[in-house]
């Protein structure tokens, strides 16, 4: 798991990735400024909810487990307790699925009390069709009934096809439908970064 402390966060190597791709196009978010962003979203989903009761984390696999875990922490050092967190595997509710059947499924960890009657946020890196987040609510649908559902993104990219919104924004990144956002965590890429690049630029 990531330090609270963004300056010990190991920084991007200069001009190349973790696996030796050249690191195209430019950075938009550094280690400090998500350290910034998931420390503000933590204290709006508090103040959205007035406190921790019924209040439930579902990271969506594979970045928005990560992030989902780092607002807990941050959560659970403003309460003193902790927030209950899980996970949400949409692989089969995807409508791309027929396109990507290569696809592997995620591990869904309902939290304990599950989601009947709770304010579920779910966490995600990116928002951008709304169809990932599409597939997570028919997902859920299947676990159980929550009171309200909310949403929590590191970035929000524009070019929705559905009509959904998130609630909770770490940055709102206008883009070209040309150009792909890469978010790169500590936990499953060595360093934080959020990068936008032509597509192709970045592996």
């Amino acid at each position: 798991m990531a330090s609270a402390h963004p300056a010990s966060v190991p920084p991007a190597p200069e001009g190349l990735d973790p696996h030796g791709d050249t690191r195209e196009g430019r950075t938009v978010l550094d280690a400090r400024d998500i350290s910034r962003a998931l420390t503000r979203i933590s204290h709006e989903i508090l103040e959205r909810n007035k406190g921790l009761e019924d209040l439930v984390l579902l990271g969506i696999p594979t970045r928005g487990v990560h992030l989902a875990q780092r607002i807990a922490d941050r959560i659970a050092k403003v309460e003193g307790a902790h927030v209950p967190l899980g996970t949400l595997d949409i692989t089969m509710y995807r409508d791309d699925l027929r396109k990507h059947p290569a696809r592997g499924p995620h591990h869904t960890q309902m939290p304990p009390g599950g989601v009947d009657g709770k304010v579920v946020v779910l966490v995600d890196d990116v928002l951008f069709s709304g169809r990932t987040v599409r597939a997570a609510l028919d997902a859920m649908n299947d676990l159980g009934r929550p009171a309200t559902v909310r949403l929590a993104v590191l970035v929000d990219r524009g070019h929705r096809e559905l009509p959904i919104r998130a609630d909770h924004v770490g940055k709102n990144l206008p883009s070209a439908r040309t150009e792909r956002v890469m978010v790169r965590l500590e936990e499953s890429d060595g360093y934080d970064e959020v990068r936008i690049a032509p597509t192709g630029d970045l592996a």
